[in-house]
């Protein structure tokens, strides 16, 4: 892994960013690289994946019907959209999206977090109610009790869902 330490951080200004980019070959997928940045005094942080070889826009979609689904790897780049359309849930990339590379499970995770956090923070009762409906049916799919979609759309082509079980299409890209 190579280490680039002391560097100015884009938020607070300090010389407290550390800089790590490492390379992993993923297996079905090709070699990766993974990015990512982290200040210790404002403790901002950034991370990316992008793949040694150009690919094409791609979109994945995993029918997940089993708690042994919840293992199969997950590869993210901060380009792509990650949707649950049953569970009406998505994430759209933005100026602060993340790349990562995880499983299914640590996919979920990511929503059930978000969700419990606004769950947590509501004010009104109806919004608290509807983020508890939604924590079960999250639990219901990481325990293999309701199948779902999962479904990654990257135009830059850098995120795959590696598995057998994966649909993988070609994403018209819109111009």
């Amino acid at each position: 892994m190579d280490k680039l330490e002391n560097q100015p951080c884009p938020f607070c200004g300090k010389n407290t960013l550390t800089l790590t980019e490492d390379e992993a070959e993923i297996p079905y997928f090709g070699n990766v690289f993974i990015f990512g940045m982290v200040c210790d005094n404002c403790k901002y942080s950034k991370s990316d994946v992008e793949c040694e070889e150009m690919k094409d826009p791609t979109r994945y979609t995993l029918m997940i019907e089993k708690e042994e689904d919840m293992n199969i790897r997950v590869v993210k780049s901060s380009t792509a959209t990650v949707r649950f359309p049953g569970l009406r849930m998505s994430v759209e990339p933005g100026a602060d999206s993340e790349g990562f590379v995880s499983n299914v499970e640590g996919v979920i995770k990511r929503f059930e977090e978000i969700v419990e956090k606004e769950r947590d923070l509501a004010d009104e009762e109806d919004v608290r109610k509807s983020a508890k409906n939604l924590l079960k049916k999250i639990r219901k799919v990481k325990f293999g009790e309701l199948p779902t979609k999962l479904i990654i759309e990257d135009p830059s082509g850098n995120s795959a869902i590696i598995s057998e079980k994966a649909v993988l299409e070609k994403l018209k890209v819109k111009k």
